[in-house]
């Protein structure tokens, strides 16, 4: 046992007969922990973004939240009439009539002929 751990300490295994076995098993963990550390920096910048755009989402639905209540105040007819005041434009004391059009129905080729 403590010529084991001697040996582990100098390193022996690295350079007896079979190094070249323990050599590629050291470069396979090596490329393995490579591999996991850029998986991981993946990961976390994907999580970074997914936070910023779930960020930016929020705020264009605030934003657009806001418009949209700008612009109802905006569509209402007292707002409109009050700007239109300044034109001299008033609303009309008369309401609106609805006003329909009726297409005839279309005659066929013969009918048409013969009249």
């Amino acid at each position: 046992m403590k010529g084991g751990i001697y040996n582990i300490l100098k390193a022996q295994f690295l350079i007896d007969d079979n190094a070249i076995k323990n050599w590629r098993f050291i470069v396979y963990v090596i490329l393995l922990a490579i591999i996991m550390i850029a998986n991981t920096q993946r990961y976390e910048q994907k999580v970074f973004k997914i936070i910023e755009l779930t960020n930016k989402v929020k705020e264009l639905r605030s934003e657009f939240v806001d418009k949209r209540s700008e612009l109802m105040k905006l569509k209402m007819e007292s707002t409109v009439s009050e700007k239109m005041v300044g034109k001299q434009i008033f609303p009309s004391s008369v309401p609106p009539v609805k006003i329909e059009v009726r297409k005839e129905e279309e005659k066929n080729f013969l009918e048409r002929i013969w009249q």
